[in-house]
């Protein structure tokens, strides 16, 4: 600990608990076990508490305290609510190395809504404990698997492994357990950090001051053990660090990911209000479609559920041209890897095996489409994009799905009526048979367009409030519009 913290005055947290029974005038007066000495005694409990479930932050309400200038770890996400069960750090090597049996607890936050969806996927990709929260997914790794989510996740917004945690009573007690933790496996001095910090619930009265606390006892271990402090860097840095508080708790979360993982590395046309790429994934997940089936999207944009769709289709981890935050660590094998991603590609299908098809009125917009179709790398033929009026639409197979994500919200000036219901009349005379599923901030869409919906699925894009509503559509049993 820095000389300087020896003079500075100790600020208590404000911790909301029942207050205790008046005590004799002379009884001793309770001493503070630091959180140095409590994780000592967490050790010497044994092999049993390590493998007890891990936990993981709680789900932030809509008025989220966070910290590290004034940005958000996850802007638009939320992690999951934990359970009540403290887990332990995972067990420690020497600098820069992981043993192949050490086994992280590790945290998936997603887009809200998505959670049951993250879990399947966890679960496919062999993390068989996998549990959903609110907003993520809880799991266990090693380092390995750690690496694997990151490549193969669609729907995460980053994989966070959990390196500490302990109960709090005082700010410095954050610098305690930063200082504690063995920061020189992963990164050092000659590294830049970024340092994060949110919290649920908690009675601290700044996060900014945790913040500076959390970054002190990262700072001042590298220091002693090194010789330097590594320099902070916001923007891109070699490390990142998630500090979480709840109510009388600290966890400290090592981000792997680096960049959120939505961020494939190919996009760069936009469009008017595009959607990320996991909730583009999910919304394929969620309505139910396979790579086997028949896709389009009428209101296609810059293309970015089409272009989920052929990397699911073809079978194109997501990250498999973006770099990870992992690769800045220390231990990183490199060589094994490129081998990882030389395998995955190797699996690659030439093409997708049923039709992709994507339409819009405004033709820059599918002009976007098809140079982030280029630069993902994409065959000519994976997508078909046109341009061409949602009304005119004809269907491109016999049977399949239509996800798509109309213009809503701050993109229209007042519900467009007449729109929803020459659009449901196409609908209802040409695709028989299929299924659609529309994303939108319009709870009254379904009434807008005259169908019933069989599934009402709460998601948010960003900030939005949205339903994901699911519709059969059959020909039988409607009347023909005037």
């Amino acid at each position: 600990m820095p000389s300087d913290d020896k003079h500075r005055p100790r600020k208590t947290l404000t911790l909301a608990k029942t207050p205790p029974a008046p005590a004799a005038d002379d009884a001793p007066r309770r001493k503070r076990s630091g959180a140095r000495a409590r994780l000592v005694a967490q050790q010497e409990k044994g092999r049993e508490k390590q493998q007890r479930a891990p936990r993981h932050p709680p789900a932030h309400d809509a008025g989220r305290d966070v910290a590290d200038g004034a940005t958000p770890l996850w802007p638009g996400d939320e992690p999951a609510r934990p359970d009540d069960t403290p887990a332990a750090a995972p067990a420690r090597g020497p600098r820069g190395h992981r043993t192949p049996a050490e086994i992280f607890a590790v945290f998936a936050p997603c887009p809200q809504g998505l959670e049951e969806a993250l879990t399947a996927e966890m679960q496919a990709l062999g993390f068989d404990d996998a549990r959903a929260g609110r907003a993520g997914c809880a799991f266990s790794a090693d380092w390995s698997g750690i690496q694997r989510a990151n490549l193969y996740s669609r729907l995460a917004t980053r994989i966070l492994a959990q390196v500490a945690q302990a109960e709090i009573s005082h700010e410095d007690d954050i610098l305690d357990l930063a200082y504690a933790t063995p920061w020189e496996r992963w990164f050092g001095a000659e590294q830049t950090l970024r340092v994060d910090t949110s919290a649920i619930k908690s009675p601290v009265r700044s996060l900014q001051y945790c913040n500076l606390r959390a970054k002190d006892g990262i700072c001042d271990r590298l220091r002693d053990r090194e010789g330097a402090r590594p320099d902070i860097d916001t923007v891109r840095p070699d490390a990142r660090v998630h500090l979480f508080l709840s109510r009388d708790s600290a966890t400290l979360y090592l981000d792997t990911s680096g960049e959120s993982l939505f961020k494939r590395g190919w996009r760069l046309d936009k469009g008017s209000a595009p959607l990320r790429e996991n909730l583009a994934a999910g919304l394929l997940a969620l309505a139910g479609w396979n790579p086997g089936e028949a896709l389009l999207d009428p209101f296609c944009g810059s293309g970015t559920i089409l272009l989920e769709a052929a990397a699911i289709a073809m079978g194109v981890p997501p990250g498999i041209e973006r770099p990870f935050g992992f690769e800045r660590l220390r231990g990183h094998d490199a060589a094994q890897w490129l081998a990882s991603k030389d395998e995955a590609r190797a699996r690659v299908l030439p093409h997708p095996p049923a039709p992709l098809v994507g339409s819009d009125i405004d033709p820059r917009a599918i002009e976007a489409a098809r140079l982030n179709a280029r630069r993902a790398g994409l065959p000519a033929e994976a997508i078909r994009f046109d341009v061409a009026d949602v009304r005119d639409c004809a269907p491109p197979a016999a049977s399949g799905h239509i996800v798509t994500n109309p213009p809503y919200g701050a993109r229209l000036d007042a519900p467009d009526t007449a729109l929803w219901q020459e659009w449901a009349s196409t609908l209802k005379r040409r695709f028989g048979g299929w299924r659609l599923a529309v994303i939108s901030d319009d709870h009254d869409l379904p009434r807008h367009l005259r169908l019933k919906p069989v599934r009402r699925t709460p998601v948010h894009n960003g900030a939005l409030d949205c339903r994901l509503f699911a519709f059969e559509l059959v020909s039988a049993g409607y009347r023909a519009q005037a």
